[in-house]
């Protein structure tokens, strides 16, 4: 199953609030939305139930981002705890509506060796993950591909971390693999690289991206573009996803949000997928 939606409330919906989100992105055609915990979790336990009891009448399937102020590789043993907290927090607001997966952003490397650095968010994945489990808290821990160098999270980098960690689970930003890289990207290399996982679902995020160049053959994401930039084109995205009959979602972090979460719809219904 293929299913497509925005990172937040669609743009269309003139009421701000989750649940009228959820409705716009049902109204739309759309499968999918994340809610985004963007500087803190505001959702209390009684508005994410609500917001996960709606999703389920609607069909639409709820993950969340947590805050982007989070650096599990961080020195300052107080910045780690309060990062470890955020993303605690947004799987707790994830379970009550129904989420199945938690997405955050890892961290900086800083002064340390990307091994070093590996080993930090490793360390504060599976302390989060015994939490969890011990509050039986069944959400997935979703650390996110990232499109600068200075970030923790190559590709490799995070199937590595999913590999050693139990309850994690990649969100694949091809955008972000894609500014990375400086401007290439091979989605086939992409899919056969995460096989070793073994993955029954893919969570992932798409939009155009405009990036700086740092080395030969390397990059930085700069700011989010729309799909008609073709940067990266995704028709070979949902050509390859259709011919390996995969069980994905697609989260649309483009700035028109659901407009382009629907152009990629109308990509895959060209190539002959029906929702």
């Amino acid at each position: 199953m293929i299913r497509l939606g925005p990172a937040g409330v669609p743009i269309s919906s003139e009421d701000r609030s989750t649940l009228a989100g959820i409705r716009k992105v049902a109204e739309l055609g759309l499968q999918a939305m994340e809610v985004e915990f963007v500087r803190r979790v505001y959702m209390d336990r009684k508005a994410a139930e609500e917001a996960g009891k709606l999703a389920e009448e609607l069909g639409i399937e709820l993950s969340v981002h947590a805050p982007y102020f989070i650096n599990l590789c961080s020195d300052d043993k107080q910045k780690v705890a309060a990062s470890k907290k955020r993303i605690l927090d947004s799987c707790l607001r994830a379970w009550e509506m129904g989420a199945k997966i938690v997405v955050f952003h890892p961290g900086f490397y800083g002064k340390l060796s990307p091994e070093m650095a590996f080993q930090r968010v490793k360390r504060a994945c599976e302390e989060m993950r015994e939490w969890l489990d011990k509050k039986g808290i069944e959400v997935l821990l979703g650390p996110e591909t990232m499109g600068r160098q200075s970030q923790f999270g190559t590709l490799e980098e995070i199937i590595r971390l999913c590999k050693a960690v139990k309850g994690c689970r990649p969100t694949v930003d091809f955008a972000h693999i894609y500014a990375r890289q400086g401007g290439k990207i091979d989605f086939g290399q992409v899919f056969e690289r995460l096989k070793v996982l073994k993955l029954k679902h893919y969570h992932c995020h798409f939009t155009c991206v405009e990036y700086s160049p740092a080395g030969v053959g390397r990059g930085n994401e700069r700011y989010h573009l729309t799909l008609d930039k073709l940067k990266p084109d995704f028709r070979p995205l949902v050509k390859e996803i259709l011919k390996r009959k995969l069980d994905i979602t697609l989260i649309s972090e483009s700035p028109i949000l659901e407009k382009d979460a629907l152009k990629l719809k109308q990509i895959f219904e060209e190539e002959g997928y029906r929702f």
